[in-house]
C-alpha cells in the first residue's frame, strides 16, 4: 500500500510499521522467533495520484480539494458531454462545500462518465493533526482502517506477522498476499475470529474452545482474523 503525504512535515518518507497494538497483544500470546508488523510505503505529494490513499493537514486537504476544483472548471470550460458535464457539475458543487470527491457518493455509471480523469481526492484523503504526524506509526492503523484496508495473522513458529489488505478480500485471495501458490492451490482456511483468540488466551486455547472455523475460499476475511491455510503445494 502506497501512502501520500499533503502538508505533512517531519515524517521520512520510505518503509513504515503499522504498528497495530492487537499484533503486540498477539505476540504475547503465541511464541515465535520474530514479530512483523504490516508495512507500508510513505510518500511524497508529487506521487499522490499513485498512492492508494492520502495523509493530509487540514491545509493540505484544501489544497487538493482546490487542485480538483481548478481541473472541473477547466474541463467544464471545455464544453463536455453532457453526461460528463452532469457528473462535473455535482463534483463542483462537493469541491466548492470543502468535501472530497470520494465522499461525492457518484454512482457507478457516474464515475464512468469522468472515468477518464485522474482526480486526487477521488481516493481516501485521511485528516492529520499535529499530535498524528507525532506518533505517525502508531497512527497508521487508523489511517489504513478509514482508507478501507484490514489486516490478518499468521501466527506460530518462526513469525508472528501481520498481512495487509484491502476489506472485501476472499481467504484463496488473502492467500495470495502471503504467496501466489496459496491463491492458485488454496483448499481451505483455517480461521479464529481475533476476539475469541484474545477471549481464549492465545491460539492452542482457542482451538481447544472450538473457536476454529473452517472457511472456503469465498470467505471474506475479517479485520485480524488468525489464519491458517491449506492449499496443494
Amino acid at each position: 500500500m502506497k501512502i501520500a503525504l499533503s502538508g505533512i512535515a517531519g515524517v521520512p518518507l520510505g518503509t513504515h510499521k503499522v504498528k497495530d497494538p492487537r499484533m503486540d497483544q498477539a505476540d504475547k500470546l503465541v511464541e515465535a522467533d520474530k514479530k512483523t508488523y504490516a508495512h507500508v510505503e510513505v510518500v511524497g505529494e508529487d506521487e499522490a495520484l499513485t498512492a492508494d490513499a492520502i495523509v493530509a493537514s487540514p491545509d493540505g486537504r484544501l489544497e487538493l480539494i482546490l487542485k480538483d476544483l481548478e481541473f472541473v472548471e477547466t474541463r467544464l470550460a471545455r464544453q463536455p458531454t453532457a453526461a460528463e458535464q452532469i457528473v462535473l457539475e455535482k463534483i463542483k458543487a462537493r469541491l466548492e462545500g470543502e468535501q472530497i470527491i470520494a465522499q461525492a457518493g457518484l454512482t457507478p455509471e457516474e464515475l464512468q462518465a469522468v472515468g477518464a480523469h485522474a482526480f486526487i481526492t477521488a481516493k481516501p484523503v485521511v485528516l492529520a493533526e499535529a499530535a498524528d504526524v507525532a506518533k505517525f506509526d502508531e497512527f497508521l492503523p487508523r489511517v489504513l482502517s478509514e482508507s478501507g484496508y484490514i489486516s490478518f495473522l499468521t501466527v506460530g513458529g518462526p513469525e508472528n506477522r501481520a498481512w495487509l489488505i484491502r476489506k472485501g478480500t476472499t481467504a484463496a485471495e488473502a492467500g495470495g498476499a502471503i504467496h501466489t501458490d496459496i491463491h492458485k492451490g488454496f483448499i481451505r482456511a483455517e480461521i479464529i475470529s481475533y476476539s475469541d483468540f484474545i477471549a481464549a488466551g492465545g491460539e492452542k486455547q482457542a482451538k481447544h474452545a472450538q473457536k476454529l472455523r473452517i472457511e472456503t475460499k469465498t470467505y471474506v476475511m475479517q479485520d485480524y482474523d488468525l489464519v491458517n491455510f491449506r492449499f496443494n503445494k
